[in-house]
């Protein structure tokens, strides 16, 4: 009952919260930068990020490498497709309102009227190819490599370095396909090595802790591979 329904229902209940309760804080306490009206914002307003999308994708992609370190590649690697893809259609989604404004704005600009079909909308989250390689495509491999690396072995050694090479190795590809081809390049490009620094850190952070709660499951026989 406990690992099986109590703890699934509060972490469940922990994620809901972090954007429903937190955010809102966080907002009043570190306003962020508002690109319609060119706010800037306070300098902290990254915290909310961090504390919001950030913990959700960390989530996203905890799943598949522990998976992939207590099962098998396979295992880890479809955990990451299922994940990845959910979050990317919902975090797709939560973005698609600033490109349905900025479209807006752009027929105001020109004096037409915005009720007008828009049959090219700014770029959004659906067709950025950095945020399916980032979820999709990362999370698939996040789970496959820490699976491959281990392939079945509980030594911790083993699972702490299958983890971080493949946590660090999909931090990198994010960061390089957030640089170029992300249709929001030119925001991670403002600052190179902030943008380094947050996407490195989450998955340094990743291939330490997750491990540790793999090895944990395998004391107490939680893993779906029995030894």
């Amino acid at each position: 009952m406990l690992y099986g329904l109590v703890i699934p229902l509060v972490v469940g209940i922990i994620i809901i919260l972090f954007p429903a309760v937190l955010r809102p804080f966080l907002d009043q306490t570190f306003p962020p930068a508002d690109m319609f009206t060119g706010a800037t914002g306070s300098p902290y307003s990254f915290l909310t990020v961090i504390f919001t999308h950030g913990f959700a994708s960390m989530v996203v992609l905890a799943v598949p490498i522990i998976l992939g370190l207590t099962w098998n590649k396979w295992a880890g690697g479809a955990a990451g497709f299922i994940m990845g893809s959910f979050y990317y259609v919902a975090f797709a989604g939560y973005n698609t309102q600033y490109s349905v404004k900025i479209a807006i704005d752009a027929y105001n600009a020109m004096g037409q009227d915005p009720k007008i079909f828009i049959q090219s909308l700014p770029p959004n989250l659906y067709a950025d190819p950095s945020f399916i390689g980032n979820w999709i495509v990362g999370g698939v491999l996040i789970g496959y490599i820490a699976g491959a690396l281990t392939n079945g072995s509980t030594n911790f050694k083993r699972m702490l370095g299958a983890g971080l090479t493949a946590s660090v190795a999909v931090a990198m590809m994010q960061f390089i396909l957030n640089m170029t081809v992300a249709s929001g390049a030119w925001m991670a490009q403002g600052n190179p090595g902030f943008a380094l620094f947050t996407v490195m850190l989450p998955g340094i952070l990743l291939g330490i802790i997750v491990p540790i709660i793999a090895k944990v499951m395998t004391w107490y026989g939680l893993q779906p591979l029995k030894h």
